[in-house]
């Protein structure tokens, strides 16, 4: 897939900073592929000892193997016994945890018809994607303040904000904000940050053999292009840094423009 090539694009995945995060443990989850791994590679080329989570050990070792000061683990973010262990070995290998990143999610398509939604697809996606990162801010929160300097920072979604279909993962992705500004309040005197990065499009494997529909939508957004893995993870990467050490309990919305000028881009635009 063809994307205009812009000065933003370049600086989104060439434009590191190798030292900002020397002596940081990151901890990632859905790290596997796409934005997930896009992120362990990002901040590992900042100097990062990352811990890269996915329920797939296959895929996370594949990131990890790439990766200077990288390991690999499997975790479940719907299983709090596989949650707490992922966040006590990133303890252990790495002697402090001092960034949660809360990627791993679900979503399923809805149904022809809203009420022939079903249950368990339903809860599955909220536990996940929602409940998920409940679970691994809960369990590495204490860590985060020890270290002084915490950052969580987790990935939301602009369906959250609008009407582009997948009720329970859009659900899933506006509870997720409200975590975010809620936990904010609660960490705060701990010296921990949450925040919350909010993509648009982002052209992930989850889009492979659906290359016609992504050119389609490239058209709707205002710089000309979905996004890219880079680009996200460059924006995580700094809210998770000292640069954004007076930040926290926002949103980062990294959308390309899209809800801010085409307010009525909803689902028939996506080719669904």
């Amino acid at each position: 897939m063809t994307h205009p090539q812009t000065a933003f694009q370049a600086a989104s995945q060439t434009a590191f900073n190798t030292a900002r995060f020397d002596g940081h443990a990151v901890l990632i989850t859905g790290a596997g592929r796409g934005i997930g791994a896009a992120t362990a590679r990002r901040l590992a080329a900042e100097g990062a000892q990352v811990l890269v989570t996915d329920v797939e050990l296959g895929r996370a070792t594949e990131t990890a193997a790439e990766l200077k000061g990288a390991v690999a683990r499997r975790c479940d973010v719907s299983d709090r016994a596989s949650v707490e262990a992922a966040v006590a070995y990133a303890v252990e290998e790495f002697g402090r945890l001092d960034v949660l990143v809360n990627n791993a999610y679900s979503c399923t398509p809805d149904a022809a018809l809203f009420e022939d939604e079903d249950d368990e697809e339903w809860a599955r996606d909220l536990d996940i994607s929602l409940t998920g990162a409940f679970r691994c801010a809960r369990a590495a929160l204490p860590h985060l303040a020890a270290s002084g300097r915490g950052a969580i920072v987790s990935i939301g979604s602009v369906n959250g904000e609008q009407d582009f279909g997948n009720h329970a993962y859009s659900a899933a992705k506006a509870g997720l904000a409200s975590l975010t500004r809620t936990l904010a309040g609660d960490a705060a005197p701990r010296g921990v940050r949450v925040n919350l990065v909010e993509p648009g499009t982002v052209h992930t494997p989850t889009w492979d053999g659906r290359e016609a529909q992504l050119e389609r939508m490239a058209k709707l957004y205002p710089l000309g292009r979905v996004g890219e893995p880079e680009d996200i993870a460059a924006a995580v990467a700094f809210l998770a840094s000292a640069d954004a050490s007076w930040i926290t309990g926002t949103t980062l919305r990294v959308d390309g423009g899209l809800l801010a000028v085409n307010t009525g881009f909803q689902r028939a635009a996506c080719g669904e």
